[in-house]
């Protein structure tokens, strides 16, 4: 068995429908008819067993497909392991695809029970899954809605098969009714991606609604692993940062690099004084192990509240923005800029070494076309550029709406890299990492707990840190965003549970 639980730090290949139904057939013609629905009824039974190994029901929900057919080989499975299995099918064997078919026939002939409607589920109990595949294009209605309501309202562990029901295994969001409403899905404790991994679990809805991912690829030998591995993933998971060597102690502040801050709009600018930004990204780019930081804020710090702040970092220099080097200097730029970062923006895209473009910088840029213009001569160059938007600044660079990223979230990304021939970081759940020419991550760390002021600022200034420290090339820029995303979110994820995460005690959490 290939049955693994997947923890987010390995980088696993994400396939979208197409190559998963390629991949599909690609091992079906080599195999024995069924062999591959058997297979996934088999894994799927032994998790089912392995979560409640006590159970006194387990139901198994079917659909009218080939998810549905999984489905009934793991009601085989489990009937023949001994377990107390119930069966709701949503199609007579007429309606069936052949291997459902034969599975709802393998079914019936072991004696198992099939009922018309949803048990009582109690405590220890399993409810699977099995209604709908990933080529589902509408929402569940009828019965099959009146299913997800039971699976959802029962006390019983419930694990999905491949994705849960009601997903858009492509998007991360709920299927849509013919109104185009949300419609009902499936919120699963457990999911077993069958084949591949599925980008759309990992992103949006779908982080909430698979609850713990697991995958079985479905492959026994090293031929098949070999087909497996001759398709092209659509992205990647974003993998967990390797450790770095320890710093030599022939070394200085100069060998890792000098990172400057410039932000932090002026309150008497128009009244909203935002200094605390850059500054937080400031401190993230010192515990983020920058040589030196520099901070020019846009507007003097005595104006801003800013000199005590300052006052207790002593590390950090402040600049004035002529004062700036520019072109030896990896520039962290936007946090807080407000309206005043136009002033200095044409500037820092001719002539900074590095940069991080954040916030309203971002929004400058998507403002005015010759800013856009210098941005994408950057890449031609090759001086390496990260963006960071989220979800509405994406939409104000693509002139699209918000909806609309957050339903093409890589694809998004992966337009704005392509448009702009640089990194770029789509922030929200599932944040995704493309760059011209490299396979797009998406990331599996994180949580809620980010969901509070600042801590875009931060992973911001941990960015610049990592460019300063690394190569200075386009592919070193795409590893520092990728590896201080995973960084941003695993420190979320490990944070106590009884301590408020605030975007200033998250700068100085950096491992």
């Amino acid at each position: 068995m290939t049955l693994q639980r997947l923890d987010g730090r390995q980088p696993t290949p994400l396939h979208d429908t197409g190559s998963t139904r390629q991949l599909e057939h690609a091992l079906a013609v080599r195999l024995p008819p069924h062999t591959l629905m058997r297979r996934a009824g088999q894994s799927i039974g032994q998790l089912a067993l392995a979560l409640a190994p006590h159970a006194r029901t387990m139901w198994i929900a079917c659909g009218p497909g080939n998810n549905g057919g999984d489905g009934l080989e793991a009601a085989v499975f489990l009937h023949q392991a001994g377990m107390p299995v119930l069966v709701s099918h949503l199609s007579g064997k007429q309606d069936l695809p052949p291997d459902a078919q034969a599975a709802l026939q393998r079914a019936q002939a072991a004696g198992i029970e099939f009922i018309l409607a949803p048990p009582a589920l109690m405590p220890g109990d399993l409810a699977i899954d099995g209604l709908l595949g990933i080529g589902a294009s509408r929402a569940a209605t009828g019965e099959m809605a009146a299913w997800i309501t039971a699976m959802n309202d029962s006390e019983a562990t419930v694990l999905s098969a491949d994705h849960p029901t009601g997903l858009d295994a492509e998007t991360g969001l709920a299927l849509l009714s013919e109104d185009g409403t949300p419609g009902p899905l499936v919120h699963a404790d457990h999911t077993l991606m069958l084949l591949t991994a599925k980008h759309g679990l990992f992103m949006s809805q779908g982080r909430d609604a698979a609850g713990q991912l697991w995958l079985d690829d479905l492959t026994r030998d090293a031929s098949e692993k070999q087909v497996l591995a001759s398709a092209d993933p659509c992205s990647q998971l974003n993998p967990a940062p390797t450790t770095g060597a320890a710093r030599r102690h022939d070394s200085h502040k100069g060998s890792y690099g000098d990172v400057a801050i410039v932000g932090g709009e002026a309150l008497a600018e128009r009244g909203m004084g935002m200094s605390g930004a850059a500054l937080l990204a400031a401190s993230a780019a010192l515990h983020g192990g920058a040589g030196r930081v520099l901070i020019s804020l846009l507007a003097p710090p005595q104006t801003t509240g800013a000199v005590e702040v300052i006052a207790e970092h002593p590390e950090w220099m402040l600049r004035t923005f002529s004062a700036l080097h520019l072109q030896e200097l990896t520039v962290v730029c936007g946090c807080g800029g407000g309206l005043a970062v136009v002033r200095v923006m044409a500037e820092v895209l001719q002539r900074s070494q590095q940069l991080v473009l954040d916030a309203d910088a971002l929004n400058a840029i998507a403002r005015d076309a010759s800013l856009a213009q210098l941005l994408k001569n950057r890449s031609t160059r090759a001086l390496p550029t990260v963006l960071t938007p989220h979800p509405l600044e994406a939409a104000r660079l693509l002139n699209s709406s918000t909806a609309e990223i957050q339903a093409q979230r890589l694809h998004s990304a992966e337009t704005l890299a392509a448009q702009w021939g640089c990194t770029v970081v789509l922030k929200g759940s599932g944040t995704v990492i493309a760059c011209p020419g490299q396979i797009s991550r998406i990331n599996a760390t994180g949580n809620a707990r980010l969901a509070t002021a600042g801590t875009g600022d931060v992973l911001a200034g941990w960015i610049g840190a990592k460019m300063a420290q690394g190569p200075g090339t386009a592919w070193g820029a795409f590893e520092a965003a990728s590896q201080a995303v995973y960084q941003h979110g695993h420190e979320a994820d490990h944070w106590p549970a009884q301590q408020r995460l605030t975007a200033s005690a998250l700068a100085q959490q950096v491992t």
